[in-house]
């Protein structure tokens, strides 16, 4: 079964993935920040029994817990998403649960009781949502959430309380970046309740031309709301980004570095991780003005995760030096673009 960044969605020219995060609390116990390292556990524990239930058997959840995990195999979460950087940090009383296909994790005691996490290929906020929604329902009856009727959903930090959801896009805008137009609408952005971030959310540098636009208001406001108004901006984003697109597919310099980019990634012997994102992008931005083909977003979407740092690691099943990850990444790389001819 294929994992979410293996496939192409909708919008895949522009949009790599949707994901739709949701805090939650167990009413019964307190925030995480007063809870020591025995309640912690309880909490995981709480959560273990209510995933092992008839309901969530489909799912098929695996259990990671911090403590016994190994700083790759955590790091190899985050690089595909399935965790935020901040579970990695400090306090080892965590645990995630992966759903089989990859779509769906549970973060236990990152910042609340449950961060759950639904990821789709492509622009597809609507079924995103809809899925965290069938499973938050299924985890509310069985383990009561901290809710108040005129506040919503209680949360730790009060920035989360509410709809509690974080829906974000995760976009690629090579030629918005290239027009010097991301200061512009990052600016725009925050004025429509929004933020855009990098490749891995807050604090984190849009590597490979990548960016993240996801909602800062969850008091006052609807989930179907908050979703629309994202789509909505998304959508004009993708325009954007579309028509600066075919202005660079005249440029002849573009061109060139698309052309130059094939051949590296072909024929390269060490690669590291910083030059292959620059180089990748190109290689996307190169299939969707029609400078290349041989290659799809799928594979794309596949070999830009699976070339990260620690997937090189945990795939090799042992320790790598920064130059034995270079020397295997350029190996998939240039297997995978084997098949791609320059038009």
């Amino acid at each position: 079964m294929n994992k979410w960044y293996e496939k192409a969605g909708n919008y895949s020219d522009v949009v790599i993935s949707t994901r739709i995060r949701l805090a939650r609390n167990i009413s019964k116990y307190p925030f995480p920040c007063r809870l020591n390292s025995n309640t912690k556990k309880e909490v995981i524990n709480e959560i273990y029994r209510a995933l092992s239930r008839p309901e969530f058997k489909d799912y098929n959840f695996s259990c990671i817990n911090a403590w016994e995990a190994s700083l790759a195999e955590i790091r190899s979460l985050i690089e595909r998403h399935l965790v935020s950087p901040e579970f990695a940090k400090a306090d080892k009383n965590k645990a995630a649960f992966i759903s089989q296909n990859g779509d769906i994790s549970i973060m236990v005691n990152e910042e609340d009781h449950i961060r759950l996490q639904v990821m789709k290929e492509g622009l597809d906020l609507e079924e995103t949502y809809n899925e965290a929604d069938k499973m938050d329902t299924k985890l509310d009856k069985v383990l009561l959430f901290a809710f108040n009727e005129q506040l919503g959903y209680l949360t730790q930090c009060p920035t989360n309380l509410g709809t509690g959801m974080r829906a974000s896009v995760m976009l690629h805008l090579p030629a918005l970046r290239r027009c010097e137009m991301i200061e512009k609408i990052s600016s725009s952005l925050i004025k429509l309740g929004l933020t855009m971030r990098g490749l891995y959310g807050e604090g984190s540098e849009p590597k490979g031309d990548i960016y993240q636009i996801s909602n800062q208001v969850t008091l006052g406001i609807s989930e179907k709301t908050a979703l629309k108004n994202l789509n909505d901006i998304t959508l004009q984003i993708i325009s954007q980004e579309r028509n600066c697109r075919k202005e660079l597919a005249k440029d002849i310099q573009t061109i060139d570095a698309i052309c130059r980019s094939v051949g590296i990634l072909k024929t390269a012997k060490l690669l590291n991780n910083e030059d292959f994102m620059r180089l990748i992008s190109n290689i996307r931005l190169g299939l969707s003005i029609g400078v290349i083909k041989g290659i799809s977003y799928d594979t794309i979407n596949e070999v830009t995760i699976n070339a990260q740092p620690f997937m090189l690691i945990k795939a090799a099943n042992s320790e790598l030096s920064p130059l034995q990850r270079d020397k295997k990444r350029a190996s998939l790389i240039n297997e995978k673009m084997s098949t791609v001819e320059v038009l």
